[in-house]
């Protein structure tokens, strides 16, 4: 067992040496002269506990438990007084310190206040622990600043609490529909089933209705002799998500739509019907309204799906999660690969808000898994990324040179947003001819997204003339 390290920090050398002594048989201890000596040790190695004395010479003991305070909240420090003044202790405790011990220090009373406190260290780590493997395993949480990811996630949180009302999510690839997915699941009653994904685009058309709702033994050649169970009976009690719903062939939306309608189904070449309880959840980043059009997608099952329906923003629609999605990764792939990086450079978070996110967070992802595996580190620079400034792909509008400057009383940022998509959204309308597609390709975004903040906005298609 590694024991816990302690930090003792008292300008007189016989105090320092005693508690040292007294300490080092059970415990890690590094002593200080100075508040200076430790904040600057802490940069490199936080302990478990910090004995601090108040009357330091330099920097006193409250200014530097301020000074800890704020780099480690949650560092336990027990303060040294040489005598119980009640306004100095009282500041000591507001600041946050644990408890404190008054000159001349006898060594069995500060032994039990240590071991009380570390006693809370372990609690602490303990709960730590339990929150952490519970979040990873049952609760994902989506990494996000911008109020449109946090409006979404206080939406789940309300429509998750249904365990079978069905759910659509629509967005481009690479923005965490199936995050998503998992994420209604697990907050939902029906945690404690099976979370079952099937990549409906990644079966072939012949097998998906034989891998969604099982067969009968010799259904068809080269089928299991013994027949199989289908996706949805695995997802009993649980949730299904049908990633890519819109590669559904016509047949299998037809009994998809049944069993969403009835709760049963026939399993392939069976005559038993089957019925099973389980919450459909479904992701698309396909035009389903435009597929209606062209009778490729059912109506009634788009209805069916779409109770609830999610759209997830573009990164590009989000930039304030850019810097802190980019650092989530960064301190993933660190750890992966072994390496040591704490930050990346400004230079990589302006080239960062700057780039155009065509794969979104999983474009993101791969770019800082790139640069952490070549890059030295301490911080990611940006020839680790492989992207030179030069090759941002945002418009030129939208770089620094294009924008206006701020006037001295400020601007509404919500409104400038709005009016520079309402703008380009109208401009490409009217050029389009109020056709939405067409439009969308003058933007650069797919019909989805494009139809989204169209309405978003409340603008009406309009025909050009």
């Amino acid at each position: 067992m590694i024991p816990y390290s302690i930090y003792i920090v008292d300008d007189e050398p016989t105090i320092r040496e005693g508690i040292s002594i007294s300490l080092k048989a059970d415990y890690k201890v590094q002593a200080f002269p100075s508040a200076e000596a430790a904040l600057k040790a802490l940069k490199a190695h936080i302990p478990d506990l910090i004995l601090l004395d108040i009357g330091l010479p330099g920097m006193s003991g409250i200014d530097a438990l301020s000074e800890i305070k704020k780099d480690v909240p949650d560092i336990l420090v027990i303060m040294i007084t040489a005598y119980e003044d009640i306004k100095t202790v009282i500041s000591a405790m507001k600041l946050g310190a644990y408890d404190y011990v008054v000159k001349p220090i006898h060594m069995d009373s500060l032994e039990i206040t240590i071991k009380n406190a570390l006693e809370t260290i372990k609690l602490r780590k303990e709960v730590r622990l339990l929150q952490e493997r519970y979040l990873q395993e049952n609760l994902p949480c989506y990494v996000a600043e911008s109020n449109a990811i946090k409006n979404i996630m206080d939406f789940i949180e309300l429509v998750a609490k249904s365990p079978d009302t069905p759910i659509l999510i629509l967005g481009e690839t690479g923005t965490g529909k199936e995050f998503l997915a998992s994420t209604i699941h697990y907050r939902s009653p029906n945690y404690k089933g099976p979370l079952v994904t099937v990549n409906c685009a990644a079966i072939p058309q012949n097998l998906i209705e034989s891998e969604l709702f099982g067969y009968e033994k010799g259904a068809f050649s080269g089928a299991n002799p013994l027949g199989k169970r289908g996706l949805i009976e695995e997802a009993a009690q649980g949730t299904l998500f049908l990633d890519e719903v819109g590669d559904l062939s016509l047949e299998a939306q037809a009994k998809l739509l049944r069993f969403l309608e009835e709760g049963e189904f026939y399993r392939v070449g069976g005559t038993k019907k089957m019925q099973v309880s389980t919450r459909i959840v479904s992701a698309t980043n396909k035009d389903l309204e435009a597929m209606m059009d062209q009778d490729r997608f059912r109506k009634d099952l788009y209805f069916r799906l779409g109770v609830i329906k999610i759209q997830v923003p573009s990164l590009n629609e989000r930039p304030d999660d850019i810097i802190p999605l980019a650092r989530h990764f960064l301190f993933e792939f660190s750890r992966k690969f072994k390496k040591n990086f704490t930050d990346m450079t400004a230079e990589v978070q302006s080239t960062l808000l700057g780039y155009a996110w065509e794969g979104n967070v999983r474009e993101l992802r791969n770019l800082i898994e790139r640069g952490v595996l070549v890059g030295k580190g301490p911080e990611l620079a940006l020839e680790d990324l492989g992207i030179e400034p030069s090759k941002t792909r945002l418009p030129s509008s939208r770089r620094e040179g294009g924008f206006s400057p701020i006037p001295p009383e400020g601007i509404d940022l919500t409104t400038v947003e709005e009016a520079f998509q309402r703008h380009y959204i109208e401009e490409a309308l009217r050029m389009a001819g109020g056709n939405e597609s067409q439009a969308a390709k003058l933007l650069g975004i797919n019909h989805h997204t494009f139809r989204y903040r169209r309405k978003n906005l409340q603008i009406q298609p309009k025909q050009g003339g």
